[in-house]
């Protein structure tokens, strides 16, 4: 004969109600000891009777020890958020600076192509020029950088032709016998980088 459905509200009569506490309790807890031992599971359970009486299980280790994991756990996922919620504030700080830099920057194009004086306060200015200085400084190490790969090239091309000239040289020696042809001479020498970055 099967079972009846039991109704789930609180039972009236405190002689079953203590009676069923006992079984069901006994019953959760061997249930999680199997899961347990089925699973290889980290379990840890508080029953507190309605008298006030403590029942507890830790599968694994002491229940301190599975409280502790648990702060760790629920601590990193909160700080998790916190890292979230700062780096979403950092985010919109650096759109916010990015949208004022913009705004700075067309201000200061509008003053520099004839908005007039009026436009830009001290400030503005201040930091305009600030950036026209970054700028300058940028477009010049860019400029002296080309000029150094250029230098690099016509030197390398310089060492091409005298490898190609002393070959020729060889040859007429070899054919006439000529040998006291000097080298030839560019009257304008080719400069080096230092003395780039001198002028």
């Amino acid at each position: 004969m099967a079972r009846g459905k039991i109704q789930l509200k609180r039972i009236e009569n405190p002689v079953h109600r203590q009676v069923t506490f006992c079984k069901r309790r006994a019953g959760l807890l061997k249930k999680a000891k199997e899961l347990s031992v089925l699973c290889d599971a980290e379990i840890g359970m508080f029953i507190f009777s309605a008298q006030g009486k403590l029942y507890d299980l830790a599968t694994k280790g002491t229940m301190q020890g599975l409280i502790e994991k648990y702060m760790k756990c629920s601590s990193g996922d909160q700080a998790d958020d916190e890292a979230k919620e700062a780096q979403i504030l950092d985010t919109k700080e650096e759109i916010n600076m990015l949208k004022n830099e913009i705004q700075l920057l067309q201000n200061g194009l509008r003053y520099m192509l004839g908005g007039g004086a009026g436009t830009m306060t001290l400030d503005e200015l201040h930091v305009f020029e600030k950036h026209l200085e970054f700028w300058i400084y940028h477009i010049r190490s860019t400029k002296m950088e080309i000029m150094f790969q250029e230098i690099q090239l016509l030197q390398n091309k310089e060492g091409i032709l005298k490898a190609a000239n002393n070959y020729l040289q060889e040859m007429i020696e070899d054919q006439t016998g000529i040998t006291n042809i000097a080298p030839m001479i560019t009257p304008y020498p080719l400069t080096t980088q230092n003395e780039i970055f001198q002028t």
